[in-house]
């Protein structure tokens, strides 16, 4: 089996000094909007790139050669990293819950089989097989397997936080 497939490259030191000094100051403006915010309601740290990708190549990548990764009994995922983008395959078994988060990718959810329930923006969505959810950037939401369910779920840009197993909410 081979693991996740993705490729990126290390950004220049002068680009790492630009980053750190970026940081500092989303930081500090993180501080300042969080104070207003529930933890819940503040975009996941750790979503976001540090360094910038190689060019986009081709590839052709067989599901069943990407590892799935058990995050807990009733959740596992697969995935392939691009350029810009993440395509994942999510398996829940029915009754699996994803607590609420968010992050600053914008995602969209397409249901292979089975239901997933939705809380976000004030209501509750039920996406059936063949239909999907758009969610934009940093719109908290969480989720519950309503059956056993395959969900194909695409982030732009790739989610850093799956990448790196920073993923602690989910596990």
């Amino acid at each position: 089996m081979v693991g996740v497939c993705y490729i990126f490259y290390l950004a220049t030191p002068m680009k790492k000094k630009k980053l750190r000094t970026t940081a500092r100051k989303t930081s500090a403006a993180r501080k300042a909007s969080s104070a207003a915010r529930p933890a819940s309601k503040v975009a996941l740290k750790g979503t976001v790139l540090k360094s910038k990708p190689l060019p986009a190549e081709l590839r052709h990548i067989p599901w069943s050669s990407v590892e799935v990764e058990a995050l807990n009994p009733l959740l596992g995922r697969h995935f392939v990293v691009g350029q810009n983008v993440m395509l994942a395959r999510v398996l829940l078994k029915k009754g699996c819950i994803v607590p609420e988060h968010s992050h600053h990718n914008e995602q969209i959810s397409y249901i292979l089989e089975g239901a997933l329930k939705f809380w976000i923006d004030g209501k509750e969505i039920v996406v059936n097989a063949g239909e999907v959810l758009t969610i934009p950037p940093n719109m908290p939401h969480r989720a519950e397997a309503l059956a056993d369910t395959v969900d194909l779920d695409i982030f732009n840009p790739p989610r850093a936080d799956w990448i790196n197993k920073t993923d602690a909410y989910l596990r």
